[in-house]
């Protein structure tokens, strides 16, 4: 129950930003992010410090973590303005390892598995009933399909010709499988969204039930009202 009304109470002051910046949304807002920070410290206070690093180290025996602490360590001379140059030994080991673990599935993931989409076969050729038949499968359609998108998205991009005659239809082409593209991930932004307000909402018709005490009912109801209150207040004082 209390779980309940305290979830509605923050979820209606998060809501309150839709009329307009007000001290409830505040409230709320720094509520949030000093709760997200004390719960950040306390898992890696426990899940690094004590089960990552003191424990393997004091317990089990495992002495190069101590190298591990050093570089934690380091990171906190920032708050010592005389040696606060020597957490940038840390930050560049960081940065380096970062890279080091990057750049490789970057390059994977995003330059070979392109080049490998555009050099499967467009057609198959069936050889096993004796005489070669050649077929052509949804799954080859969509290859054909990547090709013409990567060449004509690459073509849009080079600019060592200009683009007309024949050249400027490719390179349309191009822009129309940029445009389906970045409105794909557009789309799949906006459900995502619209999947987390689905779910508040739910919850916000649950527990204005009377199993929970009318909790988003009253709730809201006191909210109106003293988003009411700070109208008048301001305008007195205005």
């Amino acid at each position: 129950m209390l779980g309940a009304w305290v979830a509605t109470t923050l979820s209606l002051f998060i809501y309150s930003f839709l009329y307009k910046d007000n001290p409830l949304f505040k409230l709320a807002e720094h509520i949030f992010v000093g709760a997200s920070v004390g719960y950040l410290l306390t898992i890696t206070y426990h899940e690094v410090m004590l089960k990552k690093l003191y424990v393997p180290l004091v317990e089990q025996g495992h002495w190069l973590l101590a190298i591990a602490a050093l570089f934690g360590l380091l990171l906190l001379a920032r708050l010592i303005p005389p040696v606060a140059w020597l957490s940038r030994i840390t930050f560049a080991f960081i940065l380096g390892m970062s890279s080091g673990v990057a750049i490789p599935r970057f390059l994977s993931s995003f330059i070979l598995q392109q080049v490998q989409g555009t050099l499967k076969p467009l057609v198959s050729v069936d050889a096993s009933s004796g005489a070669n038949s050649i077929g052509f499968t949804v799954s080859e359609l969509n290859t054909l399909l990547i090709l013409i998108g990567v060449v004509s998205v690459l073509f849009y991009f080079f600019f060592s010709i200009e683009h007309k005659a024949g050249t400027r239809y490719v390179a349309r082409t191009g822009i129309y499988f940029l445009m389906v593209s970045f409105g794909a991930a557009f789309g799949y932004t906006v459900m995502a969204r619209m999947s987390l307000l689905i779910g508040r909402f739910d919850e916000l018709l649950l527990y204005a039930s009377p199993a929970y005490g009318y909790a988003t009912l009253i709730i809201l109801t006191g909210i109106v009202t003293g988003l009411m209150w700070w109208e008048r207040k301001r305008a007195r004082t205005a």
